[in-house]
C-alpha cells in the first residue's frame, strides 16, 4: 500500500492487566505512525467473552494514557481517541453485524462452510494424526455435500444448536513478506481450514482481525513473533476477501518483533508472579496455613492442586506482602506500583529489539532519549531479529538517573501522585513535612516505591530510635573531645535555630564548627547517630528539619542519657 497514509494499530484482548510486551508493541506502532504523520488505532479484541472484562479494557486504556501512548482512533478516555474517521466501533463485540455480512457472502460463494464435529470428534481426529506421527491439519472431506451442510446449518440456526464456520483454504503454500524476518513460505500444515466463527456465534481472532484491519485502513502491522504462525492464515484471508463492490482486500506490511525474555532466558510471562508466590506459600505447612487463611480455603486448595491456575493479582500481592516477597514486574501496573517513571519505561522498552544506531559525544551508544526522539528516529529497518532480555538493573539505573535530574518541585508532584495511589499512609505520616521528605528522598532512590527507606528515621517515634552499637562507639565515644561532648555542647545552639529549616540548620552547624575549630564530621556524625540511630542519612539539614526541632532535641537528650557509658 505505497500510496496510503501510514496507519498502525494496537489490538489487545481485555483479559487482564496490560503485559509489558504488549506495551512495547503499542509503543513501536505509535512511534512509527507519529514519525510518518499517520494515525494510531486502538482496538479492543473482546470476542473471547468468557475471559474479557470491561474493567480490564478500561485498565488497558488507562495504562497506555499513563505511559503517554495516545491513540487517534479508538475508545475515548480523557480527550484521547474518538471516531473522527467513522470506522468504529472499536470493541469487536460491538461489530458482530459487520463480521456476519462478510461471513454470509463467504458462505454464498463457497469460501466458507459450516462444520459440525463435536469436541470429542476433533480430539479423536487429533489423536489419530498423532498416531500416524503427523501434524493435525483440518481439511474438508472430499465427499463433503455443500447443499446438505447448508441445510443442516439453517436447521441448527433455527433450533439454536451450535456449529462453527470454517474458511476453505486454497490448499497451496502461503508466502508472508515480513520486513524484519524476510519472506517466509508456509506449507499446507500451517494452512488448515481454520474456524472463522465459533460455536458461540462470535468471530475468531483470525477472522475479526483481518476484517477490522482492512476496514480501519491499517497499512502496517507490528506485533510480536508469537503471532508469526497466525500470519499465513491472515494473508490467505486477505487474498480471498473482497468488498461488496469487488475491491480486493489489501495486505498490510508486516513486521514481527523479537520476543522479550527474563534475564535468565525464560519467557517473560504473567505466570512469573504466580510461580514466585507458589515457591513461598507452598513451602511448608505453616506457609500453607497462612496462605489459605488469606486466600480462602476453597480457592487455595484449587490453586494448590492445579499448577496452571493463577490467583487474582490482588491476592498475589497480598501474599507477597505477608511473605515479604518482591514480585517480578510483568504488567504495566507492576511497574507503576514499583515507581518507575513513564518516559523511562518507554525509553527502556524501545531498546528491546530496536536501537537508534547513534553515538553519544563520547563514542558510547546513545540509549537515553525521550518520546519525541523515538518518534523522529524509529524505523522498522532497525528492528532486530534476536530476542531481547529484560534487564531490571539497567531499567532501575535509567530510572534513578531520571529521578535525580528532575526539578525538586516536579519530583515532589510525581511522588505525591504515586503516594496517593499506592501509599496514602505516607502522606498522612509526613503531613506538612512532605516537601522536606521529598527533598530527602529524591537523590537516594531508584524507584518511587523505595521512598520510605531514606526517611524511615522520621516516621518512627522518638523513643523508637535504636542506636547502633558500632556507630555509637565510633561517632560518640572516640576522639577528643568525644562526640558525646560535642553533641551536648551543640544541643543548646540547635535549640535556638529558628526557623528550623535545612539552610539555617546547615549554617548553625557550620558556624559552630568554625567557632571551635572542628571539622564538620565531628558534629555531623554524632547528630546522625542521635537522630537516626546510625551514621548514614540524607543531608544533615534535611535530616534534622524532617524530624523537627522538638523531636531532634528529644532524641539528642535520650542519646546523651543512654549512650553516655
Amino acid at each position: 500500500m505505497p500510496d496510503a497514509p501510514v496507519i498502525t494499530r494496537f489490538a489487545p484482548s481485555p483479559t487482564g492487566h496490560l503485559h509489558i510486551g504488549g506495551v512495547r508493541t503499542a509503543l513501536f506502532c505509535w512511534a512509527f505512525a507519529r514519525g510518518h504523520g499517520g494515525r494510531f488505532v486502538l482496538r479492543i479484541e473482546d470476542t473471547d467473552q468468557k475471559r474479557s472484562s470491561e474493567d480490564a479494557a478500561r485498565g488497558i486504556l488507562e495504562d497506555l494514557a499513563w505511559l503517554g501512548i495516545g491513540w487517534d482512533d479508538g475508545p475515548e478516555l480523557g480527550g484521547i481517541g474518538g471516531d473522527a474517521r467513522g470506522i468504529g466501533p472499536y470493541y469487536q463485540a460491538q461489530r458482530l453485524e459487520i463480521y456476519q455480512r462478510f461471513l454470509d457472502r463467504m458462505l454464498e460463494t463457497g469460501l466458507a462452510y459450516p462444520a459440525f464435529e463435536t469436541g470429542d470428534e476433533l480430539a479423536a481426529m487429533r489423536a489419530a494424526a498423532q498416531g500416524r506421527k503427523e501434524t493435525f491439519c483440518y481439511r474438508r472431506r472430499a465427499d463433503y455435500d455443500r447443499g446438505a451442510a447448508l441445510a443442516e446449518m439453517r436447521r441448527r440456526e433455527a433450533a439454536g444448536e451450535p456449529f462453527v464456520v470454517r474458511f476453505r483454504m486454497p490448499g497451496e503454500p502461503v508466502r508472508v513478506a515480513d520486513t524484519v524476518l524476510g519472506d517466509i513460505d508456509f506449507d499446507e500444515q500451517h494452512t488448515d481450514d481454520f474456524v472463522l466463527r465459533k460455536a458461540d456465534g462470535y468471530p475468531t481472532y483470525h477472522f475479526a482481525v483481518v476484517i477490522d484491519d482492512e476496514l480501519m485502513g491499517v497499512t502496517h502491522v507490528l506485533r510480536g513473533q508469537e503471532h508469526l504462525n497466525n500470519t499465513p492464515r491472515h494473508v490467505a484471508l486477505q487474498h480471498a476477501l473482497t468488498h461488496e463492490d469487488g475491491t480486493p482486500f489489501r495486505t498490510p506490511v508486516y513486521a514481527h518483533l523479537p520476543l522479550i525474555f527474563n534475564s535468565d532466558g525464560s519467557k517473560m510471562s504473567k505466570r512469573d508472579k504466580d510461580k514466585a508466590v507458589r515457591r513461598v506459600a507452598l513451602a511448608d505447612d505453616s506457609s500453607k496455613g497462612v496462605a489459605a487463611d488469606l486466600v480462602g480455603r476453597g480457592e487455595f486448595d484449587a490453586w494448590q492442586a492445579d499448577k496452571t491456575r493463577q490467583l487474582p493479582p490482588e491476592k498475589l500481592h497480598a501474599l507477597a506482602v505477608v511473605f515479604s516477597l518482591e514480585l517480578p514486574e510483568i504488567d504495566v501496573e507492576d511497574f507503576r506500583r514499583s515507581g518507575y517513571l513513564p518516559p523511562v519505561l518507554c525509553n527502556y522498552l524501545a531498546l528491546l529489539g530496536w536501537n537508534p544506531g547513534m553515538k553519544n559525544a563520547d563514542g558510547t551508544d546513545l540509549d537515553r532519549f525521550d518520546m519525541a526522539f523515538l518518534c523522529e528516529h524509529f524505523a522498522i529497518e532497525r528492528i532486530g531479529k534476536s530476542n531481547s532480555k529484560f534487564d531490571r538493573d539497567k531499567l532501575a539505573a535509567f530510572n534513578q538517573s531520571a529521578i535525580a535530574a528532575m526539578a525538586p518541585g516536579d519530583f515532589a508532584g510525581v511522588l505525591r501522585a504515586w503516594c496517593e495511589r499506592y501509599d496514602a499512609g505516607l502522606l498522612t505520616e509526613l503531613g506538612d513535612r512532605f516537601g522536606l521528605g521529598a527533598a530527602a528522598i529524591q537523590p537516594r532512590v531508584k524507584t518511587l516505591s523505595q521512598c520510605r527507606e531514606p526517611i524511615a528515621f522520621a516516621l518512627i517515634a522518638d523513643e523508637a530510635v535504636v542506636f547502633d552499637e558500632q556507630a555509637v562507639k565510633k561517632a560518640l565515644h572516640k576522639g577528643e573531645p568525644s562526640g558525646l561532648a560535642v553533641l551536648a555542647d551543640f544541643r543548646d545552639t540547635l535549640a535556638g535555630v529558628d526557623p528550623f529549616e535545612p539552610a539555617p540548620i546547615e549554617e548553625a552547624v557550620k558556624a559552630f564548627c568554625e567557632g571551635r575549630g572542628l571539622g564538620m564530621g565531628k558534629i555531623a556524625q554524632p547528630l546522625r547517630v542521635a537522630v537516626t540511630g546510625g551514621t548514614v542519612s540524607p543531608g544533615l539539614g534535611d535530616t534534622l528539619a524532617l524530624v523537627g526541632k522538638s523531636g531532634v532535641l528529644a532524641r539528642i537528650d535520650r542519646c546523651l542519657r543512654e549512650c553516655a557509658g
